[in-house]
């Protein structure tokens, strides 16, 4: 400092020009080291250690970020040391300087927060459990009290100072965070409840969405649809619309088979002693035709008015019908197919009459895959579409236009 206090000699502000010069320059070398030093130990760590946080931080820049901390350090302190400076402008150069200090320090401490959520997001259990919304609110807190400290530190005066007048301003931040609590009490109830879940299968028809979650947020949840466009579905919108998640699909090992094949209803008709023996050809039906037989044989002997002599087809008496049998040959073939699960609900119905008489089939498949799924229900269906003649059925279907013609309309 001797020194460079006889430079004066030569000009005045030559002691002051130096010792600025001094201090831009050891601030320099001292972030470049500071970087280079903090980036070889954590590229040192990353490579000799199994673990996936020393990744992360390089990754989000916490060492970089955490050396622009030292040049700011070093001006702080050693701006008193020029020799005429003002004391005015040298608690302003302080203050700058503290208030920068705060901004990097928020800053490194939302890029460390980044890093645990990388992290945590690299264990396969965290899809159960996603915390990106709760890092985002933490990140926010940091922001808003990273700014206090900036505005006390530029203003040279206490941060309680500061929040006792926050008071006052209530109503206000009420008004202008009201998106951010109410994401806020969204994430904790889709996280409580466990609703959903990163990988989940959402259907939100009002918002356009159907689709795999591929991102939660504090503000926003993300899908990705199947014909791969992205929606983006406010969180607190999970909370006050209804919505669909297919989790439960997914975790029972089972997706099901709902579809009805409509038969015409004049081809329905009784079937005679010698259909029912053809129909015995087939080993699905047998055991229900021998017992269903036995049911209607005592059934129609103890029925009063029959007499031994009644023809066949009496009206008095009970029979079989060939969409009866269809709808029993359905059901013993979908018990005896292998990728049908019959653990689960596993019925072939006849619903109310509409456009001809649907027989429904309600399944369960031992896949949860779409394409196998498509498979699956496609066989089956073309199977029962096949073998309906051979009952006697015709599906019943609306009429085209080239199934008139000029002569017909005659």
């Amino acid at each position: 400092m001797n020194m460079i206090t006889r430079l004066g000699q030569y000009h005045p502000a030559l002691p002051d020009i130096t010792v600025v010069l001094i201090l831009l320059l050891t601030a320099i070398l001292g972030y470049i080291v500071a970087h280079r030093l903090l980036d070889v130990a954590l590229r040192a760590v990353a490579k000799y250690s199994t673990y996936t946080w020393s990744d992360a931080l390089i990754k989000n820049g916490v060492g970089k970020r955490l050396a622009q901390l030292l040049p700011a350090f070093t001006i702080h302190m050693g701006v008193n040391f020029l020799p005429s400076i003002d004391a005015g402008l040298e608690t302003f150069v302080m203050n700058l300087t503290s208030a920068y200090m705060m901004v990097v320090a928020t800053i490194t401490i939302i890029a460390v927060l980044n890093a645990a959520n990388d992290i945590y997001e690299s264990d396969p259990e965290a899809r159960k459990r996603p915390i990106k919304g709760f890092i985002q609110l933490l990140q926010l807190a940091v922001m808003i009290m990273g700014g206090l400290l900036f505005i006390a530190a530029l203003l040279d005066q206490s941060p309680v100072l500061l929040l006792s007048g926050f008071g006052a301003m209530t109503a206000v931040l009420l008004l202008v965070f009201k998106d951010t609590l109410l994401s806020l009490v969204a994430s904790v109830q889709l996280a409580a409840q466990d609703m959903v879940r990163v990988g989940d299968w959402i259907e939100v028809p009002q918002l356009g969405a159907d689709g795999d979650v591929v991102d939660m947020e504090l503000y926003t949840v993300t899908v990705q649809n199947f014909d791969k466009t992205i929606t983006t579905i406010p969180t607190q919108r999970l909370i006050t619309d209804s919505f669909k998640n297919w989790r439960g699909m997914s975790n029972s090992g089972g997706r099901r088979i709902k579809r009805a094949l409509h038969i015409d209803a004049s081809s329905i008709r009784f079937i005679s002693a010698q259909d029912a023996s053809c129909y015995k050809r087939f080993s699905l039906l047998e055991d229900y035709l021998v017992g269903k037989q036995d049911e209607l044989l005592k059934y129609n002997q103890a029925l009063v008015g029959v007499t031994a002599d009644e023809p066949d087809g009496a009206v008095n008496t009970r029979r079989l019908t060939n969409i009866g049998t269809f709808r029993a040959y359905a059901l013993r073939y979908l018990e005896e197919h292998p990728k049908i699960r019959n653990d689960m609900t596993l019925l072939v119905r006849q619903l109310a009459p509409d456009d001809g008489i649907p027989i429904q089939l309600y399944c369960f498949t031992n896949t949860v895959k779409w394409t196998e799924y498509e498979d699956i229900q496609a066989d089956i269906f073309d199977h029962l579409l096949a073998i309906m003649p051979e009952f006697g059925l015709q599906l019943f279907q609306r009429p085209a236009g080239t199934e008139f013609s000029f002569r017909q309309l005659q």
